[in-house]
């Protein structure tokens, strides 16, 4: 099946009814999609952190219970944490939405073919002790995923396949401390 799913209009579509939903997106092109769309005081770039974004989206959702916390990751990043979903399984905290957006590749280094084209995402995740498991390919099933992350009440994951293509980049600010303090703000009047 083709992959038409496009990455900027996917994030669109996901985050268009954010309400008081917390990003925190993964190293590289994630991070681009979610600034597209312009920057806020609840989001949470990483820079630098490699394989890190779900156990910082699992410390988030377990410390905060009360805030709906979203992890918007590309499948390079994914891989090298994989280990993480282990946690994440264990620990299943009902306001932690993981979201992997897969298309095939590590776009950051090349676009060189990646491992999930014979890794299943879903599969390790639900073998990882995640129940609530969406395999996204097309619009219909994009956004019925963007209702459930408006009604977070599980722990899920989500693995949304996109074309294989590099928009321009938006960089959000890189200033690791900033980012920090802002994110922290924003929790403070949140809780």
């Amino acid at each position: 099946m083709a992959v038409t799913l496009d990455r900027r209009a996917a994030v669109a579509a996901l985050l268009a009814d954010r309400r008081d939903l917390f990003v925190v997106s993964g190293l590289g092109s994630t991070t681009y999609d979610v600034a597209s769309l312009g920057d806020d005081d609840r989001n949470f770039y990483l820079w630098g952190a490699m394989g890190g974004a779900a156990m910082i989206g699992l410390g988030l959702a377990l410390a905060q219970p009360k805030l709906r916390v979203a992890v918007i990751t590309g499948d390079g990043e994914m891989l090298m944490g994989l280990g993480g979903l282990a946690t994440v399984g264990m620990q299943q905290p009902k306001n932690l939405a993981i979201i992997v957006f897969d298309n095939g590749a590590y776009g950051e280094t090349g676009m060189q073919e990646s491992h999930t084209t014979c890794v299943d995402l879903c599969a390790v995740a639900h073998a990882c002790g995640i129940l609530d498991i969406h395999d996204v390919d097309d619009e219909p099933a994009l956004r019925r995923l963007a209702l459930k992350l408006a009604t977070l009440d599980r722990t899920m994951f989500a693995r949304v396949r996109i074309a294989a293509t590099e928009p321009p980049r938006v960089l959000p600010m890189r200033d690791g401390v900033e980012l920090k303090l802002r994110f922290r703000h924003a929790v403070a009047r949140s809780s």
